[in-house]
Formats: C-alpha cells, sequence, structure tokens
C-alpha cells in the first residue's frame, strides 16, 4: 500500500473543495510534472526534492523516464499543501510520511504528531486574533478621530 492509499476520507472530501478552482483533467489518472506544476502551483524542483526527502512517494515513471503522477499522488499533494499552510515543519511532515508507509499500527503516533500540530496551530490562531483585536482597536481610533476631524 503506498503512501496515497491511506489518505483520509476527510482529506479527500477537503480535496474536493480545491479541486473545484484548480480542476483536473477529466477521465484521467496519469499527469506530467508540468500539468502537476499547473495543478499545485509547486514548482517541477519542489516536487523532485519532496520525493528525494520522502514527502512524496514513489512517481511512477513512463518508458521515456518521465514522471507520472496519479490522482491518488494529487491527494496527497493537496494534503501536504494543508500541512504547509498550518506550518507544519518539513521534518514532521516527512515523518508523517514515513508512518504512513510503515501501516497501520503507527495510528498511535500519527494522532500523536498530528494532534500535536493541531495544538500549535490553535495557538497560532490564538494569537493571530489578539493581534487582529488590536489592529481593530488602532482603525476605530483613527475612525473615530477622522470622522470628528470631518465633522460626522
Amino acid at each position: 500500500m503506498t503512501v496515497t492509499d491511506r489518505v483520509p476520507m476527510s482529506v479527500r472530501a477537503c480535496s474536493q473543495l480545491d479541486r473545484q478552482r484548480h480542476a483536473r483533467p477529466q477521465g484521467r489518472d496519469r499527469y506530467t510534472i508540468s500539468e502537476v506544476v499547473d495543478y499545485t502551483g509547486l514548482s517541477a524542483h519542489t516536487l523532485r526534492w519532496y520525493e528525494r526527502i520522502g514527502l512524496m512517494p514513489h512517481v511512477d515513471r513512463s518508458h521515456t523516464g518521465q514522471r507520472r503522477y496519479t490522482d491518488k499522488d494529487l491527494d496527497w499533494l493537496d494534503l501536504v499543501g494543508k500541512l504547509r499552510l498550518t506550518g507544519m515543519p518539513v521534518a514532521d511532515m516527512v515523518r508523517y510520511a514515513q508512518l504512513v508507509r510503515e501501516g497501520d499500527h503507527t495510528f498511535a503516533e500519527r494522532e500523536r504528531l498530528l494532534s500535536a500540530h493541531r495544538e500549535d496551530v490553535r495557538r497560532r490562531i490564538a494569537e493571530l486574533h489578539s493581534t487582529l483585536d488590536v489592529l481593530d482597536y488602532k482603525i476605530d481610533i483613527y475612525a473615530a478621530r477622522r470622522r470628528a476631524s470631518e465633522g460626522v
């Protein structure tokens, strides 16, 4: 079983929303690296690097040696993109991919890794809310002073 065979259904559901914005060609399950670049917004260099560091599972090759990505590969890249957006360190993403490849006996460790990261994300969100409160306060002050100076 590959990493992408084990992408949770909830991730696949999230991926459906992304696919509406970045539609994949219909009736296909083989994509060139340039098509994947267009779909994901990642560079070809980044995709190759993901393979090298173990973040991306083995990608099939054509008879001429060109990479051929599948829908499962794109599902995995959707998940990696979400993890990147949350600020997960690359080393943790690579560890997660390794655990997925190791099989079902790693569920508990995967849960711990993702739960710890979720707590980091929640802390950052709280910090951002606090920062947003400060911005709102300052904007309200300036708006009130502007209105007062305009006689409104």
